[in-house]
Formats: C-alpha cells, structure tokens, sequence
C-alpha cells in the first residue's frame, strides 16, 4: 500500500498526493488525509492476472471507475466487459462488481465513491464565475 501525503492545506481546501502513479501499487482511500464530506476517492492498482480479491456492492453509494492505464475485464453481477485505459465506469448500487488486470502491466484506477441520486448540482448549474486577482 502507497502512504498518502498531505502537502498543505488551509481552512478552504486540502493538497495530498499518493505519489508517482507509475509505481502506485496497492490501494489507497483520501477521504481522511483531505476531509473530503461528499465523496470517497481511491486509488488502485492491480498488477498483472491480479483482481480485487473479493467482490462487494454498495447499499447506499454508486462508484465511479476511472483507469488510468493498463487494460482488464470488469464484471458487474453476470455481465462481463472488457476496459483500457480512459475507460469509465459507472456501478450503481445492489450490484455486485469486481476488476481484473489482464495487460502485462499493471493496472492502475480511481474509483470515486458517492450517494446514488446525490447530485444536485454540477458543474454547469453550481458554479459561477468569479473576479478574483490571479496569483498564478
């Protein structure tokens, strides 16, 4: 398992890091290291022939499957489908899932865990343009 790094924070927002994904190996939740309070984030890597070694489904919460690279078979109750690197996968809850990396090298993934129906607003309905000085 990877060690997260908090690298700063303030009373508005939290910086951590896992590291270099290239060698990300294991699995590793942020929820905790950046207090996030609407989602889970982790990271996941699955070398070669590996799987999740257990399947499990969500009562309240869909994730949402984003890899990175590698290439593999997901598997949601009885239907199975080959993903690559850019794939997204969205699982919503009751049903069981699992992934496997099939590419000679790893597989690396996000899964953002959510409630199912939660989102009230997105990107293009929450947020508001603002006039800031730009410190960049």
């Amino acid at each position: 398992m990877s060690d997260i790094k908090i690298l700063n924070s303030g009373d508005k927002f939290a910086h951590a890091s896992v590291g270099s994904l290239h060698a990300f190996e294991g699995k590793q939740f942020v929820k905790d290291a950046t207090g996030a309070t609407s989602c889970e984030i982790s990271f996941g890597s699955l070398p070669s022939g590996a799987s999740v070694p257990f399947f499990h489904s969500h009562k309240a919460n869909e994730e949402n499957y984003i890899i990175l690279s590698g290439s593999g078979k997901f598997q949601v109750d009885g239907e199975v489908f080959d993903i690559a690197e850019g794939s997204v996968i969205r699982v919503a809850t009751g049903c069981d899932r699992n992934l496997k990396c099939t590419s000679e090298t790893p597989m690396t993934y996000i899964c953002i865990q959510a409630k199912e129906g939660s989102l009230g607003g997105y990107t293009m309905t929450d947020a508001e343009i603002t006039e800031r000085v730009d410190l960049l």
